[in-house]
């Protein structure tokens, strides 16, 4: 494991923090799968987005959980931006850096995300082909959520004040004034209108997982694009990938992974359900997390092609040679939705 810090491509000004995962018996000589980790709407890479990405190391990928631009160890004015547009250009600015490390196949290349992450990384395979394979954890769409509200209760258009309170809040911050936040958790426990959201506090601001980086709010300005955002925007034509979803069977959010597995225009795309796992059990409850891991490892496995490439093939030299697929672990294809695997 090694932390690194690179220029944003799409943003030069902003350095990325990153922590970088290498499987056992890593040789920078070789060349590995690579999977992208990006963590929740107000998360840092020193949490959830890093339990999953050093679980999956140990399948033999290399991983890398980053900071977002603005957030967490990474660099940007005004701290703590949630651009949900910026987000997803990071995974591809993520990527970029990928492609600088010789060990690094860019052949077999996944993009995973949790939460907002998740849907982050569903919009940035819809944009980027260098993506080949998805997998998401507690899918969360985050434009749908702050429209239509964590039950989907909501209709769109009473989110229009959001967009108004986000963009009287840039013109505050233009003339010189305080910079104002909104909680993207509970700040306090009897904040929480109900249980999930009040794990979503003791994740953030308890010793469960608290982070001093992760301060668990945005920017009141972010509120513009993230009303307007749609993290699956053309899915249903451009997001052909392989794409497994995981969620708890007890989620609010489950209904987004739902929506997520609708619309993507994949042939090759599973819903695997948790059982008894609520949208916060996912993030760092041993049982659930090792669940999830058990159904994401053979699948990137078995979805990315797999080939054995010399370290300078990458960058346009050398020998690529097929591997017989049997090399590594099957797994189950399909969409088909089931009691137990929708």
């Amino acid at each position: 494991m090694g932390k690194v810090t690179f220029a944003n491509s799409c943003n030069k000004a902003i350095a990325m923090s990153a922590v970088v995962n290498f499987p056992e018996g890593f040789d920078e000589n070789r060349v590995y799968p690579a999977i992208v980790v990006s963590h929740p709407g107000g998360g840092v890479k020193e949490q959830t987005a890093g339990t999953y990405a050093k679980k999956l190391a140990a399948h033999g990928f290399v991983t890398i959980a980053y900071d977002a631009s603005y957030q967490g160890e990474s660099t940007g004015e005004p701290r703590q931006l949630e651009n949900p547009y910026i987000r997803t250009e990071d995974i591809s600015a993520v990527i970029d850096y990928l492609a600088t490390l010789p060990y690094v196949d860019m052949n077999r290349l996944g993009a995973m995300g949790i939460c907002a992450g998740a849907g982050y990384a569903a919009c940035a395979a819809i944009q980027d082909r260098r993506i080949k394979a998805v997998g998401t954890v507690s899918a969360v769409n985050i434009g749908t959520l702050f429209r239509n509200g964590w039950d989907n209760s909501g209709k769109s258009i009473d989110a229009l004040p959001n967009i108004e309170a986000g963009s009287n809040a840039r013109t505050m911050d233009a003339r010189g004034a305080a910079l104002a936040t909104m909680p993207l958790a509970p700040l306090r426990e009897q904040d929480a209108p109900n249980e999930e959201m009040r794990q979503a506090w003791e994740y953030y601001h308890s010793v469960r997982a608290e982070c001093a980086t992760a301060p668990g709010f945005a920017t009141l300005r972010s509120l513009n694009q993230i009303v307007t955002y749609d993290a699956y925007h053309l899915a249903d034509i451009y997001l052909t990938q392989p794409l497994l979803i995981v969620a708890g069977s007890e989620a609010g959010s489950r209904w987004m992974s739902e929506e997520l597995f609708d619309r993507a225009a994949s042939k090759d795309k599973s819903f695997h359900v948790v059982d008894g796992a609520n949208h916060m059990d996912l993030y760092d409850v041993c049982r659930f997390v090792e669940e999830a891991v058990s159904v994401l490892a053979p699948f990137f496995l078995s979805r990315l092609p797999v080939m054995e490439v010399a370290s300078r093939a990458s960058r346009g030299e050398g020998h690529v040679r097929q591997i017989p697929s049997g090399r590594f672990p099957p797994t189950a294809r399909g969409g088909r939705r089931s009691a137990t695997n929708i």
